[in-house]
């Protein structure tokens, strides 16, 4: 018989959760073969109860991930039906609108079992570079064209895997060994956090999961409205505009802060575009509640009762809701604007606590690489699809500078040059800070950086661009002034755009510049021993200090001498 547990133990398993969990994503970064997944960490990973409520999620991950899986066990359990859930069971489906928002995001779930009685389910998620169809990018004109959909349905039957799903999935994509590798190490992953629940389900005697079920939902709510209570009932209306595909889009939020919730409204955001930058509504929803929980519980663990009072709406067609067969490929660009639209409704309620605008949207690019066409290519030329996760800078905070070449609100890391170059003929001949890109303020924007991108002799490519702030780069608050813009170009001037799939010949590279982060307040505030500190190391140059930052030609003298005398930075 499972024994009565002190809120003190309940407390010790709920850690026990969270470190179970994160064993499971860490299982996933070294089992994948992915580089979007071993190098970025682009994944999640997460327990729940019986009822598919999110228990408890890993550190490692991405909000989008996370928030929007925290939606799709219940999908899963509604699709395959109680009945049908056995014992050895894997459940798949890569469905945006039931999943995480594109096709190149896989899911699996695996029901957990404890003496023949189902006590709850394991889910994750992970980017997979290929899924057939035009490739990651933004040129399709409906989800039908983006890749191979899997519906919600078993990839393993009572421990059966299901060959014929596999043998069709081989079929349809262009890496199949990687993409089927990914799928067995998000099955591993899974079957990791079984064992652990199991081991601490055994060492406190519990049956099921009801009672921590119990106490770590009803201690999550009851904190996180404590903290939604006690901030004032305001309504504030956010607004940015970002480059968009082929014309800007507008995006418009209302935030209303109400007894026992926060609702962040849509409406009077721009319609659905022709091309694959569109949202559903989980993945809108993933990274609204993750802004606003960054905000005002940001220590209070993530679940379904944290979430629950952060409650979003959005007008149906509207590019933060978009219904099938929208594409929604790129949809993490439009997602990864959510926060700074609603931190810019959420500045006017609570000053001086949100930072200004950011990078926002990962400057990711994926290059599909073959022998080249123009000429005959050396014998040892070869295909490879190449997805690279890179960043620009984040918006400077009331009280610090923003971070140098740091996602928010995504989270995932840059990927090393070396992980990029080992999957496929891609060179990397660059990849520096960018001086000068964070926006002037009393503290400094984070800085983009600098890319030179070409392939391996004999190779020819294709470039899926999925940049932004090429036309509206990120905004300062409190007179901080903006981060520069992304840029993108062949070596030979050629210009590129964007946003969409771009042919580069054989020898040319392709020259990139990141966008910074805003500042934050009046630059002529800021303190003239960080102007030095930035000069030192090369974040500004001599002609922004003395232009932004009021260094005089002296000052600048001291400093510049300093370098030559190799100073301690």
């Amino acid at each position: 018989m499972a024994q009565t547990h002190s809120n003190v133990a309940y407390q010790v398993m709920w850690n026990r959760l969270i470190s179970v969990v994160e064993e499971q994503a860490q299982a996933l970064v070294r089992t994948a073969f992915s580089t979007s997944v071993r190098e970025a960490g682009d994944l999640s990973a997460g327990v729940y109860d019986t009822e598919g409520r999110m228990l408890a999620q890993a550190v490692t991950g991405t909000p989008g991930h996370v928030n929007a899986m925290a939606d799709a066990v219940a999908h899963f359990i509604r699709r395959i039906g109680r009945q049908n859930i056995l014992e050895g069971d894997v459940y798949i489906t890569n469905d945006p609108w039931e999943g995480t928002g594109h096709l190149h995001d896989i899911t699996m779930v695996t029901p957990s079992f404890h003496r023949g009685k189902l006590v709850g389910f394991f889910a994750c998620t992970a980017h997979i570079v290929d899924i057939g169809g035009r490739g990651f990018g933004a040129d399709a004109a409906s989800v039908y064209e983006e890749g191979l959909y899997l519906p919600i349905m078993k990839f393993a039957d009572a421990g059966q895997v299901d060959e014929t799903l596999v043998r069709i999935i081989r079929g349809n994509v262009r890496e199949p060994d990687q993409l089927i590798g990914d799928i067995y190490a998000l099955t591993t992953c899974n079957e990791i956090g079984h064992r652990r629940l199991i081991d601490m389900m055994e060492e406190f005697e519990l049956a099921d999961l009801t009672g921590i079920a119990g106490f770590i939902l009803d201690n999550s709510r009851r904190a996180t409205l404590e903290r939604i209570n006690a901030l004032p009932r305001e309504q504030a209306t956010g607004e940015m505009t970002i480059d968009g595909f082929d014309a800007p889009i507008t995006l418009k939020v209302t935030v209303s802060i109400e007894e026992d919730r926060i609702l962040s409204d849509f409406a009077g955001t721009s319609g659905i575009d022709k091309k694959g930058i569109n949202c559903p509504l989980v993945y809108t929803k993933a990274y609204a509640c993750y802004a606003l929980k960054c905000a005002i519980a940001p220590e209070i663990p993530n679940n379904a009762a944290s979430l629950a009072p952060f409650q979003i709406a959005a007008p149906e067609n509207t590019i933060v809701h978009a219904l099938h067969p929208a594409p929604v490929a790129l949809r993490h660009i439009v997602g990864h604007f959510v926060p700074d639209t609603v931190y810019a409704a959420l500045d006017q309620i609570l000053p001086n606590l949100v930072p200004a605008e950011g990078a926002g949207c990962l400057c990711n690019f994926q290059v599909s690489l073959r022998p080249r066409t123009d000429a005959e290519a050396p014998k040892g030329a070869r295909r490879a699809e190449v997805l690279t996760f890179n960043s620009g800078g984040s918006g400077a905070r009331p009280q610090f500078d923003g971070l140098n070449a740091t996602a928010f609100p995504s989270g995932v890391m840059t990927m090393p040059v070396e992980a990029t170059e080992h999957a496929g003929p891609v060179v990397i001949w660059r990849k520096e800070l960018r001086p000068d890109s964070g926006g002037a303020g009393r503290q400094r924007g984070g800085l983009g950086q600098y890319m030179e991108v070409g392939a391996r002799a004999g190779h020819e490519f294709d470039m899926q661009a999925m940049f932004d702030r090429v036309d509206h780069p990120a905004r300062g608050r409190q007179g901080g002034k903006p981060g520069a813009p992304t840029t993108i170009a062949q070596d030979d001037g050629t210009p590129m755009r964007g946003k969409g799939k771009q042919f580069v010949p054989h020898g040319r590279r392709v020259l990139m510049a990141f966008p910074g982060g805003a500042g934050y307040g009046d630059a002529a505030e800021r303190p003239k021993d960080l102007v030095k500190r930035d000069l030192l190391r090369g974040y500004i140059t001599a002609e922004v200090a003395a232009a932004d930052y009021g260094l005089s030609a002296e000052e600048i003298k001291e400093v510049q001498e300093a370098i030559r005398k190799g100073a301690d930075l």
